[in-house]
């Protein structure tokens, strides 16, 4: 199992990005994927999962209305649209598949 994160980087309040998790190495479209975060010095927090169609799609509190999880089951991978970025969305982002598969993370700071 292959995790690897990309599209992170530093934006203003405000802005927006989109991150990808490239996925390979196990059959992508047979597993709901998940979204998790790691702010500075703080835990890991779960950000939003979709389940294996797209069909079921749920979001932490904090996200909601304005991030946007997808995925593509032709192209294995999963994506994370960002919106409306605040400082407080600054964190590693990781792609997360069950029981224990972690990509390495891309970096997200949002300056104020």
């Amino acid at each position: 199992v292959r995790l690897v994160e990309s599209g992170g980087g530093s934006v203003q309040a405000g802005g927006s990005l989109t991150l990808s998790c490239t996925t390979s190495g196990f059959p992508f479209s047979s597993y709901t994927m998940y979204w998790y975060r790691q702010p500075p010095e703080k835990e890991r927090e779960y950000v939003a999962e979709i389940s294996l169609g797209g069909g079921v799609i749920d979001y932490a509190d904090s996200v909601k209305d304005r991030f946007t999880i997808s995925r593509d089951n032709e192209k294995n991978i999963l994506y994370l649209h960002m919106n409306s970025l605040k400082p407080e969305d600054t964190a590693l982002y990781y792609c997360h598949r069950t029981p224990d598969f972690w990509g390495q993370g891309t970096q997200v700071t949002v300056s104020s």
